[in-house]
């Protein structure tokens, strides 16, 4: 029972990261450090990416001992929940951030300002590096303020080239895959495309992310282990930086929906128009800092083992 708890425990986070990649401004690593499996995950993708990095070479050897490196118990569980999420969601989420943008963009500002106030707390903020770490992070992202213009037609180029930069952002806490598709132009694109099961652009896309990830994991996994502190501090920065993105006035969270017809642009700092555009998104971030800090205590409290343990 306990086997089965810890697995069906994965397929949920994985769909939640499935979930939060699928929103401007979200990342599913933020769901992976909130959820205590970030570097759990990080370490597995790397030896993934091991994996194919030895095929390209030849070494059939090296291929074999970096797969049985690989924690299947841990990734299978948490993959199964990420693409069922969005596969089953993408449309579903595409309507409610056009639909209801700020009561959205509200939620999603209560999950990431909680996510911050979170990783924080692992952050030893003693040295000048380390500051300086995290206003690099809040600078790095409120640079990237602008939104190109919808992609209808992309190239086999253009999907490749997108998926190696989205995937490099899914997995970084505070930096959202989605919102990088949207500066590119390509985030309805994809959403059409999962939701349009195109398998051909999918497949294009997926193995632009494949390179992205071979060429990224090792870096990323590296600077983790070599300097926790500073790219935790980092993480916090870019978490906060992301409130531009996230902040519910006056559009909410940024999409454009080919399907609506509309546009809504969410990279602007704004305040509502009346008391009772306040009410809702207010509550709703909230309820979410509430609800995170909850399940990070609980978390924290557990006898057992650190938090990447399970």
């Amino acid at each position: 029972m306990t086997s089965l708890r810890k697995t069906l425990g994965l397929v949920v986070r994985g769909a939640v990261m499935g979930a939060a990649d699928l929103v401007p401004g979200v990342s599913g690593g933020t769901v992976a450090l909130l959820t205590g499996i970030y570097n759990r995950l990080i370490v597995n993708i790397d030896n993934a990416a091991g994996v194919i990095r030895h095929l390209i070479r030849g070494d059939l050897r090296g291929t074999v001992r970096q797969f049985t490196r690989i924690d299947w118990e841990f990734f299978i569980p948490l993959l199964i929940g990420l693409l069922t999420a969005v596969l089953l969601l993408a449309s579903v989420i595409e309507d409610a951030l056009v639909e209801y943008p700020e009561p959205m963009a509200g939620l999603f500002l209560g999950l990431v300002g909680a996510s911050a106030i979170v990783v924080q707390q692992d952050v030893t903020w003693t040295t000048g590096r380390v500051a300086i770490a995290g206003v690099i992070g809040i600078a790095l992202f409120l640079a990237l303020g602008w939104q190109g213009p919808p992609v209808d037609e992309p190239s086999a180029a253009a999907l490749f080239v997108s998926g190696a930069i989205a995937i490099c952002a899914m997995v970084l806490p505070g930096i959202s895959g989605s919102f990088l598709l949207l500066m590119l132009g390509m985030y309805t694109t994809m959403i059409d495309i999962v939701d349009g099961r195109m398998i051909a652009e999918a497949a294009i896309f997926g193995a632009g992310a494949l390179v992205g990830l071979l060429c990224f994991s090792t870096l990323l996994a590296r600077l983790l282990s070599g300097y926790p502190n500073e790219m935790l501090a980092g993480m916090v920065g870019l978490l906060l930086g992301s409130v531009r993105v996230l902040w519910p006035w006056p559009n909410g969270v940024g999409v454009t929906s080919r399907h609506a017809g509309e546009s809504v642009e969410g990279t602007s700092i704004g305040w509502p128009d009346t008391a009772g555009g306040l009410v809702v998104p207010t509550l709703l971030a909230l309820s979410m800092v509430v609800a995170v800090l909850g399940v990070e205590r609980r978390i924290r409290q557990r006898p057992a083992g650190p938090r990447d343990a399970d």
